[in-house]
């Protein structure tokens, strides 16, 4: 299964309700995750540009979006970002490939 990288930035309100009321947020993400049949690895809280950043795999990209999307609407995000990562073995299929169609690219003229 694809693995992704979600980071997310709360609102300030979300903030100040985390301070008030400190909640679980890894139980919360876990369960949204689970229930779209993936699986949560890792999540942290950072300093930075980002608050929580998630180590995510599931079964393809529409789950990733669907959780992105649940979380989006809630209206706690102020702003989040999913990369989509490939293990060593995928990189090197894909650099193996790339070997392959070297020649069948034409770059632009300078």
């Amino acid at each position: 299964m694809p693995f992704y990288l979600y980071q997310l930035s709360y609102t300030p309100e979300a903030v100040k309700a985390l301070v008030s009321t400190p909640s679980d947020r890894e139980a919360a993400a876990r369960h949204l995750i689970e229930a779209l049949g993936g699986k949560l690895h890792h999540l942290f809280f950072a300093f930075g540009q980002h608050d929580v950043i998630c180590l995510i795999e599931g079964p393809d990209d529409q789950m990733m979006a669907a959780g992105a999307l649940a979380v989006a609407a809630s209206g706690t995000v102020s702003s989040s970002s999913t990369v989509k990562l490939m293990t060593a073995a995928e990189a090197m299929g894909a650099m193996r490939t790339a070997g392959k169609a070297i020649g069948s690219y034409k770059p632009p003229m300078r």
